[in-house]
């Protein structure tokens, strides 16, 4: 399922990893994390005039066409007001502006509204979470994202078509198969419903996978509690190694497939905010389209059974 070459290098070992099923590559190379960029985290100004705090919300942000926003238990969910995609929305997660620590039901109402806000468009959907600024997040109050267009992102479609070549080839669900082989490998971490694995071949530092049952958004529905319960976790995670800012996306496909494809959730650790606005993304990963990883999946998934 994986190619791994190893070299010697002045300085330690690089690795290069390459998945069959969608010809991603990166490399790892683990001396790398001694530059210790990033480490100390840099807490951002207080809420101020932020736009998503409860007595700003409502005044500060769009409805949609029916006059309503979409409200589940502390979350609530409008139109995003500069979308870039055909149905693009935005659920804020909590009342405070900041959380020391996510409640499941905080995060599964999050995602209850926005399979809400998303399930009337019918198309690829994805919902998808940057987690402070230095992950992308133009305002710091936690918040979701979901978007759905009649094409999948470049990602989703190669993980699409990956997996219906796969399973016309074996006769086999990807999802299933890479389950086993992960569980062999040492880079299965926790979960029966929803098995969390550590990315074989990581799209960003200390990438972790949530395998979910299901194809689409409509599907996910019942295991948000479940979804939940795995992204908390693998946030703690990241927070026992020192990772504040993180991202997430969960990709889905279109209803109505008869696809070998399943709904999968990625979670990245990303820099920490920083007064030097130091990022952790260089020309390999923008410009090569090849990240330069600092932690090897199997010693993350080790850290992860011994804490």
């Amino acid at each position: 399922m994986f190619a791994i070459a190893q070299v010697d290098a002045e300085r330690g070992i690089v690795q290069y990893r390459r998945e069959h099923l969608t010809g991603l590559q990166c490399r790892i190379s683990p001396e790398r994390i001694k530059r210790g960029i990033g480490k100390h985290y840099a807490p951002g100004p207080p809420a101020g005039e932020c736009p998503f705090c409860p007595d700003r919300v409502r005044e500060a942000t769009p409805v949609f066409e029916d006059g309503t926003r979409i409200e589940v238990g502390e979350s609530i969910t409008f139109p995003n007001l500069y979308p870039f995609a055909e149905c693009h929305t935005v659920t804020v997660i909590s009342r405070d502006h900041e959380v020391d620590r996510f409640s499941v039901r905080q995060l599964s109402d999050a995602l209850l509204g926005q399979i809400e806000s998303l399930r009337k468009h019918g198309g690829y959907a994805s919902i998808n979470w940057n987690y402070l600024p230095s992950a992308g997040a133009s305002i710091p109050h936690p918040h979701l994202q979901g978007i759905a267009d009649r094409r999948p992102s470049v990602l989703a479609e190669c993980y699409i078509a990956g997996c219906n070549r796969y399973r016309a080839r074996h006769g086999t669900i990807y999802r299933d198969d890479l389950l086993a082989h992960e569980i062999r490998a040492g880079r299965y971490l926790f979960g029966e419903e929803i098995p969390w694995i550590a990315s074989a071949v990581p799209l960003g530092e200390r990438e972790v996978r949530g395998l979910l049952p299901v194809r689409t958004l409509e599907e996910a529905e019942p295991y948000t509690d479940c979804i939940a319960e795995g992204m908390r976790e693998i946030i703690d995670l990241y927070r026992d190694t020192g990772s504040m800012a993180f991202n997430a996306s969960i990709f889905f496909e279109k209803p109505g497939c008869d696809s070998g494809f399943r709904a999968f959730c990625s979670m990245i650790a990303r820099i920490n905010p920083n007064p030097w606005s130091t990022s952790d993304s260089a020309f390999m990963e923008r410009l090569h389209l090849e990240p330069v990883i600092l932690t090897l999946p199997e010693a993350f998934a080790a850290r992860y059974r011994t804490r």
